[in-house]
């Protein structure tokens, strides 16, 4: 009876140990643990994580109460870190190595896509109660600090005009009331909603971003997710008569598990009923239809990931230009999944690297046409150009895609995130 209590003891005191530590140590101690692969180049920029998380020892957001911005003393304001480079560089990693070194209370690390939802329904909610069209973002931006100050965004991106449109607003609020932000994006700021519709409006948020974060570039040439997964678990399948058979054990393998039988099965989404055919416990077998072909969006998959912890995906089509929406929805699937650690089994019409191709044979797809009439565009006119039409963020993000799909069949990625099954 004593050995359980040791080694709650032992735990407990190695997390004590942990949380002591700056960031270069912890990432010194996983290089020699075999955990990460030294990399200088990571090392120049754990050492600016180090600078905010000492810095973060003597912070606290300014009191916002009338009395403290009459009489307290003011505080130059911390800078964070804006980390971009491409894809399996290390960039989230070095952030969550960062999150879990600092000992502030009120932290929080989310994907960037995840927050601005949260901030969309915090919005929506607020002016239902008052039943007026209000500014609600400063007092939406209260009760997230009130919450968490320092936020760790993952995967910075902005591809949703909805978002563009909010963005300088609702970060100027959040930097003026003591906000420390550590950030990890693909894009440089400077390109951050590049050839997006009515860009102009963005602009402005550019300068906000620079002026509150320490730019640094992670780029090193090498993708670490490529590494790890060269020995991997079999969990990506290619059509044909042998594979499929091997996909459908795979399948039976998880649900032989769980307390349940395979049945269709409806959920409640936001008050919309969503059917699939195949669902087992915690299990969802889905097809590529029902994940990306119907009107899915971020908020069904963050769902999805919340409910089960495996979820097979199939017949995957190779992926091009002309359907840009279910090609938006498969990216931002797997963004999700990846977040969220879900086991992840597909069946594909082809391999990995060569799921997307970036040809266009067709002109606008049905869903476009209707935004192009919304919106009032011309065909020649400059915002009918933009990256909803043309499918140009979606080239790039396709990068990131394939990336964590290599990753999500590593070794790593199923040892670490079976013990939820």
């Amino acid at each position: 009876m004593k050995i359980p209590r040791l080694n709650i003891q032992i735990r407990t005191i190695y997390t004590s140990i942990r949380l002591h530590m700056k960031p270069s140590e912890l990432y010194d101690q996983r290089v020699t643990d075999g955990q990460l692969i030294n990399d200088d180049h990571q090392r120049q920029i754990v050492k600016q994580l180090d600078e905010v998380y000492k810095s973060l020892k003597s912070y606290s957001p300014p009191s916002q109460s009338v009395i403290s911005k009459m009489f307290g003393r003011l505080k130059v304001p911390l800078n964070g870190v804006y980390m971009h480079g491409s894809v399996g560089c290390g960039k989230t990693m070095l952030m969550d190595l960062f999150f879990s070194c600092c000992e502030v209370e009120k932290k929080r690390r989310v994907h960037f896509d995840e927050f601005m939802l949260d901030i969309h329904n915090r919005v929506h909610n607020l002016r239902l109660s008052t039943k007026e069209n209000f500014d609600a973002i400063p007092m939406v931006a209260d009760t997230i600090l009130e919450q968490s100050w320092l936020l760790c965004f993952d995967e910075f991106q902005v591809t949703d005009i909805a978002n563009a449109m909010i963005l300088k607003r609702l970060f100027t609020e959040l930097f003026d009331k003591g906000m420390i932000m550590v950030a990890t994006s693909n894009r440089k700021p400077d390109d951050l909603y590049k050839n997006g519709l009515q860009r102009f409006l963005f602009l402005p948020f550019i300068p906000v971003l620079k002026q509150h974060s320490i730019i640094v570039n992670l780029d090193s040439g090498i993708d670490y997710r490529v590494i790890r997964a060269k020995s991997g678990y079999k969990s990506y399948f290619v059509r044909d008569v042998d594979t499929i058979k091997d996909f459908e054990n795979s399948i039976k393998s998880f649900t032989n598990s769980e307390n349940d039988t395979v049945r269709p099965r409806t959920l409640i989404i936001m008050q919309r009923n969503l059917t699939f055919q195949r669902v087992c416990g915690q299990i969802l077998d889905a097809s590529f239809e029902e994940l990306c072909e119907r009107p899915l969006g971020a908020v069904d998959y963050l769902y999805l990931a919340q409910m089960f912890h495996t979820i097979a995906i199939r017949d995957v089509p190779q992926l091009d230009l002309d359907s840009l929406s279910p090609l938006r929805r498969f990216i931002t699937l797997i963004d999700t999944l990846y977040d969220h650690k879900i086991l992840v089994l597909i069946y594909a019409d082809k391999p990995v690297k060569e799921l997307f191709v970036a040809k266009k044979t067709g002109g606008l797809g049905d869903d476009q046409k209707v935004l192009m009439d919304d919106l009032d565009l011309q065909p020649e006119s400059a915002n009918a150009k933009a990256n909803v039409f043309t499918g140009d963020e979606e080239i790039f993000a396709f990068d990131r895609t394939i990336s964590r799909l290599i990753e999500m069949q590593s070794i790593d990625y199923w040892k670490n995130n079976r013990s939820k099954v």
